[in-house]
């Protein structure tokens, strides 16, 4: 081994950070993920490392399914006893013995389940196929509907969702595009029970009592007069028909208008709840519907009604 080699072979070890990683390295064999953990390091600057490393001869890696695992190179019998030599001298370092504690502690987590592991954090962790969608579209197997009404539809995103379980759906928005692009969506996916048309919710173009079933999912922020919103689905909606209004729960967040173009800053419940009444409605539910967990901490809020009798079935 010449000058030039051996000035660069030794010149790796010239790094603290490199001289831990070949420590833990030294009699197991580790992922990148589990030296992050060990090590406390960001993924960017834990692969420089271990690429200098390889490059070097130091470490040599082999790829088992999706993981690649690391380990200390077997190396030139020089490579070895300079290793010996160096590891010898961090033998009381404090820092290498937290880095052993917690490899110790990652290995022991191999032993266990990832159901085990991850008891009680569930929340944050990924788990293939288990998401708020996979959710939305099981429940949606226990439902059936006749006619549905789907206030500020958006992009159809919501009647796309839903058709295969109602006969009709009929979605109202008063965006143009946004008609454009739910038409385009439905298109796309060969859906011909559902129709979407431009108007306001404020006024929908619906005969009274022809639907079974009324969706206001997140539009109604977007309500010049939410009260008249609700009233129109108190008079849409079947004697026992049912409507689903989601929409945030109060808050101060002014980003909302500046942003999302919204006109309320969310609603309490029991001003949802006298509307309701107030168009006939009778709520059986309003509840949270789960709060963001990243700022500004967005809730949301569920409310389920029923339609009583009209007035003129009332009068009879």
């Amino acid at each position: 081994m010449g000058f030039e080699r051996s000035t660069e072979w030794l010149s790796v070890l010239t790094d603290p950070t490199r001289l831990r990683v070949l420590a833990v390295l030294e009699d197991q064999e580790l992922t990148v993920a589990e030296l992050q953990r060990v090590l406390d390091l960001p993924q960017s600057r834990l692969s420089m490392h271990l690429a200098r490393l390889r490059g070097g001869g130091w470490a040599r890696d082999r790829v088992d399914g999706p993981h690649r695992f690391y380990r200390l190179s077997n190396g030139a019998p020089a490579m070895q006893q300079t290793w010996r030599a160096v590891r010898d001298s961090l033998q009381d370092d404090p820092q290498l013995k937290r880095d052993l504690e917690r490899r110790a502690a990652v290995l022991a987590a191999r032993q266990s389940s990832w159901i085990d592991r991850v008891a009680g954090s569930l929340d944050d962790e990924y788990s293939p196929g288990r998401n708020w969608e996979s959710l939305a579209r099981s429940l949606v197997l226990t439902c059936a509907f006749d006619v549905v009404a789907d206030f500020g539809t958006g992009d159809g995103a919501m009647a796309e969702l839903l058709a295969p379980y109602a006969r009709k759906i009929i979605g109202i928005d008063s965006s143009k595009k946004m008609i454009a692009a739910g038409r385009e969506r439905l298109r796309r996916a060969k859906i011909r029970n559902v129709s979407l048309m431009e108007g306001d919710m404020h006024q929908v173009p619906l005969e009274d009592g022809s639907v079974d079933f009324a969706l206001v999912m997140h539009s109604l922020q977007y309500a010049e007069r939410p009260a008249q919103v609700l009233g129109e689905v108190g008079r849409v909606l079947r004697c026992s028909g049912r409507a689903l209004v989601v929409t945030l729960a109060r808050h101060r967040e002014e980003l909302a208008r500046s942003v999302y173009g919204h006109r309320h800053l969310g609603f309490r419940s029991r001003d949802l709840e006298h509307w309701a009444r107030a168009a006939g409605l009778r709520p059986i539910r309003c509840v949270s519907a789960g709060r963001e967990k990243r700022p500004p901490q967005f809730e949301a809020l569920a409310m389920l009604v029923e339609r009583v009798q009209h007035k003129r079935s009332q009068t009879r």
